[in-house]
């Protein structure tokens, strides 16, 4: 009988298995490392995630074959202006054979769901979609549905096009662990795209990971040594989004009009947990703060008409927060 692998051992399995994921998704998504980390992230976590970028840079793509590679229920729901909730969560129909209404259940009952072009949904959908990025159930005809672990919302919006769209509400965004903005692919990424997916042949990958390796995984990172001083500076950073005065950037004070919430810091340390996992460490590193700090913090904070006037957006206020705040 083989001896039970200590919490190391096992935590070095389980950070091979996730590199072999970013192997299998590399197959077809060329370059947007960040974007796959990000999504790897709020897998590992449980965060819901919020991809902004321009169409064709492969956030649907890099969503889809995750969802295949962990052998996960997928569903897209394409967002528009005229959705009901009912289209999300699913109705009571009517069975004439037994005289009796079931539950007929939405595209929502999927491990990871893809919400394309979230913001052109009404507000109605966006309150049925809150319910189950918060809680985790969804209720239909007055009972309610817990909805299988794990369970994710992946949602894609167009930072370009206005027209038919509706700003999603603050409590909502707050729902989102992190807001990934994707970029252009180099010219080398780029070459690269068209020699691998030019011919339009579909590329395969394999099914690695089974979702009950992600929610040991997640036992995993939230046992990560995270010393008390990177706690206070995770703390004081986020502190420093409602107060920029109390650490010496008064200029930036009229600038926010509310700043991030007690659950950015705890998106903030569970987020920098998961990054030092997927870098196989058994610990975290003000690096792992920073360099997510902006993903978790940009749509948490509200500026003001001042803000847009300056032309100054949340990325850079951010900037100065963390230039601003020691590092430990």
């Amino acid at each position: 009988m083989s001896a039970k692998p200590t919490p190391e051992e096992a935590r070095s399995q389980e950070g091979q298995l996730i590199q072999r994921v970013v192997s299998e998704v590399a197959k077809r998504v060329v370059g947007q490392e960040g974007m796959i980390e990000r999504l790897l992230i709020g897998l590992l976590t449980g965060g819901h995630i919020l991809l902004e970028g321009v169409p064709g840079l492969a956030k649907t793509l890099a969503v889809r074959t995750l969802a295949e590679i962990i052998h996960a229920s997928f569903s897209r729901i394409q967002f528009t202006p005229d959705l009901l909730p009912a289209d999300l969560l699913g109705t009571m129909v009517f069975d004439p054979k037994n005289q009796e209404f079931k539950v007929k259940k939405g595209p929502l009952f999927a491990q990871i769901v893809l919400a394309d072009e979230v913001n052109r949904a009404p507000a109605k959908v966006q309150a049925a979609l809150l319910e189950a990025m918060q809680e985790h159930q969804v209720t239909i005809g007055g009972i309610t549905f817990p909805l299988k672990e794990p369970f994710l919302v992946l949602a894609t919006q167009n930072p370009i096009e206005s027209e038919g769209t509706y700003p999603l509400p603050e409590a909502q965004l707050d729902r989102f662990m992190l807001k990934v903005r994707v970029d252009y692919p180099s010219r080398d990424e780029e070459r690269e795209v068209l020699l691998r997916l030019g011919s339009g042949e579909p590329i395969p990958v394999k099914r690695i990971l089974e979702p009950s390796a992600i929610l040991a995984a997640r036992s995993s990172i939230a046992e990560l040594y995270a010393d008390q001083k990177l706690l206070d500076y995770i703390v004081d950073l986020v502190r420093a989004t409602r107060d920029p005065a109390s650490v010496g950037l008064l200029d930036v004070k009229p600038l926010i009009a509310y700043g991030a919430s007690p659950r950015a810091s705890l998106a903030l340390a569970s987020a920098a947990r998961a990054h030092a996992f997927i870098r196989g460490r058994s610990y975290v590193v003000p690096e792992d703060i920073r360099t997510l700090a902006p993903d978790v913090l940009r749509h948490r904070l509200v500026l003001t008409f001042e803000a847009e006037a300056e032309d100054m957006d949340a990325d850079r206020v951010i900037s100065q927060i963390l230039d601003a705040v020691p590092v430990p």
